[in-house]
């Protein structure tokens, strides 16, 4: 009856394992999906600044007139 408790204790224990490697999997997903889009906008970006992001169009950053 021990090893009937025993086993059934492990099968639990690996059931709930297997529900968390799904649930950190499907965590996994989202974030890498995440990151592809905001690897596209950081492109599209970099485009629009003219392919060098340490250089801004200084004509788009004027004092507004209240300075």
């Amino acid at each position: 009856m021990i090893d009937a408790l025993r086993l059934t204790t492990i099968e639990e224990r690996y059931a709930h394992l297997e529900q968390l490697v799904t649930e950190l999997s499907d965590v996994v997903y989202r974030q890498q999906k995440e990151i592809d889009t905001l690897r596209h906008q950081v492109l599209q970006l970099k485009d629009k600044v003219g392919g060098d992001p340490g250089i801004v169009d200084p004509s788009q950053h004027e004092r507004p007139p209240h300075y």
